[in-house]
């Protein structure tokens, strides 16, 4: 794990008001919760904290808070859908040793065989693993898979200690062939089967 360090003060202020005079000073309204602790309120500084979140969606910081050191888990992030900063901040505070359950990302590594495509059915997996070794992702190998193979979670590689309570038959990823759609009928075509039908149909007459 790499050691993501911020010293942070608390806050005293709270409200929308207080929120935006924060973020105008270059800090992240947070709240820190867990193990039993009252919530405590604070501030992080803006652009450490985003360099921390955005290389790891499940990052751990170790937290100076006003003199007491902290490990906390990133488990809420808030984000202005408009100009992409981070409005808030949840953590809760984790301890060396014990085991967290979070939500990874499940990529896919290769190409399968010629000729078919890769449909991933689980984008992102629950995992129990310890705090100080959370993946960052869960990789599955495709190279070279023929249609109909199905990848499932009890096919995974999980790394050392790192659990899923996932059905293991669920299936992750899934081998097939392109289906060719069927092309309707053209307008054309119909039309010269009603003009057939109504020269038929004149003869008759004429008879």
């Amino acid at each position: 794990m790499a050691a993501n360090k911020l010293s942070v003060s608390k806050r005293t202020e709270f409200g929308k008001g207080a929120a935006r005079r924060s973020r105008r000073a270059g800090l992240i309204p947070a709240v820190l919760y867990g193990h039993g602790t009252e919530p405590v309120h604070v501030a992080l500084p803006s652009h450490d904290t985003f360099l921390i979140v955005r290389s790891s969606r499940n990052a751990i910081i170790e937290l100076d808070v006003e003199g007491d050191e902290v490990m906390a888990l990133v488990k809420d992030v808030q984000i202005d859908p408009v100009v992409r900063h981070i409005e808030h901040l949840d953590l809760i505070i984790v301890k060396r040793g014990e085991k967290v359950t979070v939500n990874v990302s499940v990529i896919t590594e290769g190409e399968p065989a010629p000729g078919t495509v890769h449909q991933v059915e689980v984008m992102e997996l629950a995992v129990l693993a310890p705090v100080t070794s959370i993946p960052e992702q869960i990789v599955v190998d495709i190279e070279g898979l023929e249609d109909g193979t199905v990848i499932r979670v009890s096919d995974l590689v999980l790394p050392d200690e790192v659990t899923t309570e996932m059905d293991p038959e669920s299936p992750v990823v899934i081998i097939s062939i392109p289906r060719a759609e069927e092309e309707p009928e053209s307008e054309e075509g119909e039309d010269a089967e009603g003009e057939d039908a109504e020269g038929e149909e004149s003869a008759e007459d004429a008879e």
